[in-house]
Order: C-alpha cells, then sequence, then structure tokens
C-alpha cells in the first residue's frame, strides 16, 4: 500500500493533518494501533475517568520510580484509539499564553510565535459566543474543532470565580482571548453534549474526502533508503506489512511513542542506540530528551451543603445521569464538569501566569474515587513552568515493549517552593466570603499541614501527572544540537521525514495540551503542503500592567 503522505497516529494532530492533507488533493494513509472510539464512555463528557483508565483505550504508560517523589511511579496514560489522547482526555481547551509561543521562537522555533500560531487556532475553531461572552475578534468561528463552554449552573462553579475576584485577581470573560490571566469560565471540546475529539473534528470529515484511509498495526520502523524515508514497516496481527510513502513520512505518535519510534529507526543519542543493537542513521542526541509535563494537585474541601455533584456518587445517581445523556445528550453527563478556570502569577515580577487551576465541584480523583466525606469540591493546581527535565528511551529494541520514562518530577527546588506557594494560594481563595456558605473545612492536605517540611511531605506523597507530556522532539535551528525537527517540523538529518504533535514542543505551554497540539498538526499542514503560513496576526495579549511589582 502507498500514499502520497503516510502519518503515523491519528491522534490530536495527526488526524488534523490527514484533514488538510486529503483535502488538498493529496493521498493519506493513517496507521493507528488503537480501535474505534465510538461507545459512551468515551463520547460521553462526565464519563471523563473511565477510559483513561482502560486498557483498551489506553498504552497503560508508567514512569520509573521517580527518584525526588519517594521511588513513587506515576501513570502517563496515552490514547490507544482512534482520536488518540483526545479520546480519553478531560476535553479542556486551553491554547497557551501569548508569551509561550514567543519562548519558542525564542529558542530557536523561528515561525512560531505567537503572532504566527494565532491565525491557525483560529483556523481550527469553532467557537460560538452567542450567550457567554468572551472575545469574538481573537476566536475562529468556523474551524473544525467544537469549543464550547458547561451550563455554570452548580454554585460552586460561581462560587470560585467571584472568590477569586475578592482575593484581588482579575477576571477574565474568555482566557482563550486577549487576556489569559484572572478566574473565569472554563473552555471544553465538546459539541451537543458529547465529547468532541480530532478524530471526529477532522479524521471523519478526511475519510469523506476519498483521499484518506486508515490502517491498522503497531508501527515497528521508519523505513530509510540513502537517508530520506520512504514508509513505514507495521504488524498487525502478526504478520509484518510495508506501507510507502511517495512524498513522506510523518510521525504523530506522542510524546512518549514518536521519540522512541525515531530510535526504532536509528534517529536518535548513537551510543544510546548501539546498546540496543540498532545501527545508527542519524545521530540527534535530543531524541526523547527534554521530556516536560504539568504536575498538580487536588486541595479538597467538605461541603457544609449538599451542593456538589456527590449527589450523583450512587448507583442510582449514575443511572439517571446516563439515561439523561443517552435519551437526548443533557444533564450533568453532557460537561466534563470542568468549568471554571483560573491563570494566575505566583508572584511579582513574573510577567505572565504560571498558575494553573482547574475547580471542580466534586471531591474526586481522576480515577474516579470520591473523597469518603461525601459531598466536597476542589481544586486542580500545579505551576505551569517547571525547570525540571526527563527523558524518554528504549527499554529494548522490541517495538511491542513500553519504553524506559523518567520524568525526574521535583528535581528542583523552585519545583517545591512553587508548589507550596501553589497551595497557600488556593487556602486564601477558599478562605474569601463567597466559599463562607459552602466549606465545611479542607479535606486534603488538612489544616494540620502548614509548615514547609510538612507541605513537602504531601506534595511528594500526593502531587500527581496533569497528563501533559511533551518536548522530547524539540524543535530548533538545525544547527541547534539538541533539536530534532527544525521549524518546518523536517526531522534533521533524514530527508522526507517530520514530527508533528507535542513532542516537538521547545518548552510547555500554559494549560492544556490537546489544543497547541491539534494547531501543530493544522501549521505543520501548511509546511508540508509547501503553502505560505497564514498572515501573521497582530493582535497584542493583555500583560497585566503591574507585573513588574505586583502579583496580583
Amino acid at each position: 500500500m502507498q500514499a502520497d503522505y503516510v502519518i503515523i497516529g491519528a491522534g490530536s494532530a495527526g488526524c488534523a493533518m490527514a484533514y488538510r492533507l486529503s483535502e488538498a488533493g493529496k493521498s493519506v494513509i493513517v496507521l493507528e494501533y488503537g480501535g474505534s472510539d465510538a461507545g459512551p464512555l468515551i463520547q460521553m463528557p462526565g464519563a471523563l475517568s473511565y477510559p483513561m483508565n482502560m486498557a483498551r483505550y489506553d498504552w497503560g504508560y508508567w514512569s520509573d520510580p521517580e527518584p525526588h517523589l519517594g521511588g513513587r511511579r506515576l501513570a502517563c496514560p496515552r490514547g490507544k484509539v482512534i482520536g488518540g489522547s483526545s479520546s480519553i482526555n478531560g476535553m479542556v481547551y486551553v491554547r497557551g499564553h501569548a508569551r509561550d509561543f514567543d519562548t519558542w521562537a525564542e529558542m530557536g522555533a523561528d515561525g512560531w510565535a505567537y503572532a504566527d500560531v494565532l491565525p491557525y487556532y483560529k483556523r481550527q475553531e469553532c467557537w460560538d459566543a452567542r450567550g457567554h461572552g468572551g472575545d469574538p475578534d481573537w476566536r475562529g468561528t468556523n474551524g473544525p474543532l467544537h469549543v464550547t463552554r458547561g451550563t455554570r449552573e452548580n454554585p460552586l462553579v460561581q462560587a470560585f470565580v467571584q472568590a477569586g475576584a475578592q482575593a484581588g485577581y482579575p477576571v477574565t470573560a474568555d482566557y482563550n482571548g486577549q487576556q489569559q490571566e484572572g478566574f473565569g469560565p472554563m473552555e471544553q471540546t465538546t459539541y451537543k453534549g458529547q465529547r468532541w475529539s480530532s478524530a471526529k473534528a477532522y479524521l471523519t470529515p478526511a475519510l469523506k474526502t476519498g483521499n484518506c484511509r486508515v490502517v491498522r498495526g503497531l508501527a515497528q520502523k521508519i523505513t530509510i533508503s540513502d537517508g530520506r524515508a520512504t514508509g513505514v514497516m507495521y504488524q498487525h496481527r502478526g504478520q509484518t506489512h510495508q506501507l510507502n510513502a511517495r512524498q513522506e513520512v510523518i510521525i504523530a505518535a506522542s510524546a512518549i511513542n514518536s521519540p522512541k519510534l525515531l530510535m526504532l529507526s536509528g534517529i536518535g543519542p548513537a551510543a544510546h542506540l548501539r546498546e540496543h543493537g540498532i545501527d545508527v542513521i542519524a545521530d540527534r542526541p535530543g531524541v526523547g530528551q527534554n521530556l516536560q509535563d504539568h504536575l498538580e494537585l487536588y486541595i479538597q474541601m467538605a461541603a457544609s451543603q449538599p451542593v456538589s455533584l456527590f449527589k450523583y456518587w450512587n448507583l442510582f445517581g449514575k443511572a439517571w445521569v446516563g439515561l439523561q445523556w443517552m435519551i437526548n445528550k443533557s444533564g450533568p453527563g453532557a460537561s466534563n464538569q470542568f468549568e471554571s478556570a483560573a491563570f494566575i502569577r505566583s508572584d511579582a515580577g513574573v510577567e505572565y501566569p504560571d498558575i494553573q487551576y482547574h475547580f471542580l465541584p466534586l471531591a474526586v480523583r481522576y480515577d474516579g474515587r470520591a473523597a469518603a466525606e461525601g459531598h466536597g469540591f476542589q481544586a486542580h493546581v500545579g505551576p505551569m513552568r517547571s525547570p525540571s527535565r526527563g527523558s524518554v528511551t528504549l527499554r529494548s529494541a522490541d517495538p511491542a515493549a513500553d519504553p524506559k520514562i523518567l520524568f525526574n518530577y521535583m528535581s528542583q527546588e523552585k519545583d517545591w517552593s512553587d508548589f507550596r506557594k501553589c497551595i497557600r494560594l488556593t487556602r486564601e481563595i477558599f478562605a474569601q466570603d463567597a466559599f463562607k456558605p459552602f466549606v465545611k473545612h479542607e479535606i486534603q492536605p488538612g489544616d494540620a499541614v502548614q509548615s514547609d517540611a510538612a507541605l513537602n511531605d504531601f506534595i511528594r506523597d500526593h502531587v500527581e501527572s496533569a497528563y501533559h507530556p511533551c518536548g522530547t522532539c524539540k524543535m530548533g535551528r538545525a544547527d541547534d544540537p539538541m533539536a530534532v525537527v527544525d521549524p518546518t517540523c523536517r526531522v534533521i538529518g533524514v530527508d522526507g521525514l517530520r514530527v508533528a504533535d507535542s513532542s516537538i514542543f521547545p518548552q510547555i505551554t500554559n494549560g492544556n495540551l490537546n489544543g497547541p497540539s491539534i494547531m501543530v498538526g493544522e501549521k505543520a499542514s501548511d509546511h508540508i503542503l509547501r503553502r505560505d503560513p497564514l498572515l501573521r496576526a497582530n493582535d497584542a495579549p493583555w500583560i497585566h500592567p503591574n507585573w513588574e511589582t505586583a502579583q496580583r
């Protein structure tokens, strides 16, 4: 089988490229190991805790024991399904802050400053301001990706924003518009009460063009002849097959699997490849390095009134939620329930937000275990720009073997001081008048946990990944020895091969990574098609006027 382009991975970026390339009249084959995304556990937003904990949909990766977290191994779910991680994630939509992308450009990703990427965000979005305000001039209205907001009817959701204002923080009507900083409504990739994954947004219309097809199988290695990628070997039902690309091979297999596949193909740190008996095609020491993620804590509060979603946390309640959703895609199941958010700065002198909040009107873990105390609520909080860096390396030359993942979380003193600040700032927010009618007491960390040492112990034991791995195939200039791809996403040292997904991020962006990953797929498509990039935007983001001297 052959096509103009072979894309490895039907995830956030891969689906976007499949559509844009096939829409342009190119033939495309998408190689995907995972199965169908059909079924209520994926499509019902309120059921988000299920698919990311199911082997059917998740690669089931774990980090190696993390030396700075007492040897704990942290879960690293990645989508093993059509739509990739956009089919199992929390559906939160965040573009990232303008300064994130300006930093990319400063780090060598020429042409990826905010002025360059904003037009691609607008191209991907289908956003409707009616009924909920926001920044229409900053948003896209005709793109494939539906971006919506929940009903925000729960009084706790409103109290979170009010408490932020009472604590002296700005309020923003649209953190994906001109002003990210502040408290306001959270956005989600849902539409008419259903998950709106990249598969729905992009792959379904790509298949309708007649130029795109999906092939199932596990990618084993890129085939390279005379320094040029010509296709990919893959395995399906015990048999090895070959897909050939007339023009290019594009890897979009995630920040975990993209570097793994490059290394299996002989592209990576030469000494590491030789350890595993792999012939070196291109010595790129940056492959698998620069691994970054967001960590977070749940600051949980017991509620003094029965206003949380805990009323549905029983067999009858869950059945009722499911029935409402099955009949007309309404009720609590039609939202991911992350309906209020905040981005704040940790200190004076920090130019743009470096702390993110997801607010949830329920005290529950990602794995679906509710707090024993019943009614409650929580803020997920964590720093945005950790200085810690980890790596993805090969455990074996067997393509079916899991890679070795070491995030090296909390390896810098700044990580600890940032998290302590996160906890203390969150406690201050929950102490505001807006929460007085609802607060019973703090569940975790608990009122007794106050000193730096006690907070450090709590952080070490309870911090969890927000599931935002990125950076392992860093984009940069060709003369950067640690860069893996150039600013057009071409792998340095191999012709006819690109990588385009969250692995190319030079630095992690503010917030959740699905939106930026899709943007990478959108922008990479124009590079692949050799089109002129969209015209740069002149929009200036809002920066707190007193950021140099004030924290809020």
